[in-house]
């Protein structure tokens, strides 16, 4: 799982802290150090972080704790 993320997102610190305590593995890529991992937010069509993408391919845009419950689930 990657969450594309930037410097004091609210959403992206909650994100990553549910993933945590998910026990979830996760990347952290900073949008606003990475200009390609930018642009790949933008090409999903994305214009807010976090972004957070899955290895079977989902994707989705800000804090979701149903989505990240049930990617947790897929993973366990």
């Amino acid at each position: 799982m990657t969450v594309y993320s930037k410097p004091a997102c609210v959403q992206c610190k909650a994100t990553e802290r549910a993933l945590t305590k998910l026990g979830v593995p996760f990347n952290k890529i900073d949008i606003t150090q990475d200009p390609q991992a930018r642009q790949h937010v933008l090409s999903l069509g994305y214009l807010q972080a976090p972004v957070v993408t899955t290895v079977d391919g989902e994707h989705w845009s800000g804090f979701r704790d149903d989505r990240l419950k049930i990617a947790a689930t897929r993973l366990a």
